[in-house]
């Protein structure tokens, strides 16, 4: 449940035990927006939870009070092709985007990212997090440049972005999103990242049930540290589904964009 109860942490908590939930706390910067739980809401059901949770809404702190439903986040894949030159890194030569110069690759929008690293720009000082299902903190190309403190698990409530890795072996899409953005170069190992020098973090989201409680607290991590949220999936692609942020991860992003980088603004790829 996401609930807006004012009076600060503490009457929120007193709210929420009085109704017997539990408060699982602020919904990420969101200021008088909580997490409640509570273990007689149905998990699973196509209609909304009733009890204990009306004489929540009833209560005179509350202002506002909704049952999260289960969103359904689809992970973007980008096509891969072979093609050209540069850098020691054994996969640089199959990044046919970054070759868009050289008349055999099969790239027809150039990016200017070449051009842009002969000007400098490469990432340096630059904090970017990706809002996954999990990074490999400890791969040989992400770990120079990996940030910690750029770095959650939503799903498990720790800091430890890590993967949930089993049979299905679905949750690598974070890790290789973070390659994209941060992979170290000239390391002679895998790939070059399109920003090679920048910062790069994991916010671990994706494995498991996607709300906008979910949505909203990925949103709000550190935002006066984190410059760029990178995010890579969505609804699904399939003409028929529309759908967007709720109104929590409204919220977020607003603050977000208000407020983040010390009030720049959070920078949100989506």
């Amino acid at each position: 449940w996401a609930v807006q109860v004012l009076g600060g942490p503490a009457e929120a908590d007193r709210v929420a035990a009085e109704h017997g939930y539990l408060n699982l706390g602020q919904i990420g910067n969101l200021e008088d927006y909580y997490h409640f739980f509570h273990s007689k809401t149905f998990k699973r059901s196509t209609l909304s939870s009733r009890g204990p949770h009306t004489f929540l809404r009833m209560d005179p702190q509350v202002k506002w009070l909704q049952q999260q439903e289960v969103k359904r986040r689809v992970k973007r894949q980008v096509r891969s092709d072979p093609q050209a030159l540069y850098f020691n890194d054994p996969i640089w030569s199959n990044m046919w985007y970054m070759h868009c110069g050289d008349k055999n690759s099969r790239c027809r929008s150039e990016m200017n990212v070449q051009a842009a690293w002969r000007k400098g720009y490469t990432g340096k000082n630059v904090v970017v997090t990706i809002l996954d299902d999990g990074i490999e903190r400890n791969h040989p190309d992400l770990a120079p440049n990996y940030d910690s403190y750029a770095s959650y698990d939503v799903n498990g409530n720790d800091y430890d972005p890590s993967p949930r890795y089993d049979a299905s072996n679905e949750n690598k899409h974070g890790t290789r999103c973070a390659g994209e953005v941060a992979a170290s170069a000239n390391n002679s190992y895998c790939i070059v990242g399109i920003a090679y020098n920048a910062k790069i973090g994991g916010i671990r989201m994706l494995d498991g049930d996607v709300t906008d409680v979910v949505e909203a607290k990925s949103l709000g991590i550190r935002p006066n540290y984190i410059d760029i949220y990178s995010a890579s999936w969505g609804p699904d692609d399939d003409g028929k589904t529309v759908d967007g942020p709720g109104r929590l991860a409204k919220q977020a992003f607003e603050y977000g964009i208000k407020k983040g980088r010390q009030g720049l603004g959070s920078i949100f790829v989506w």
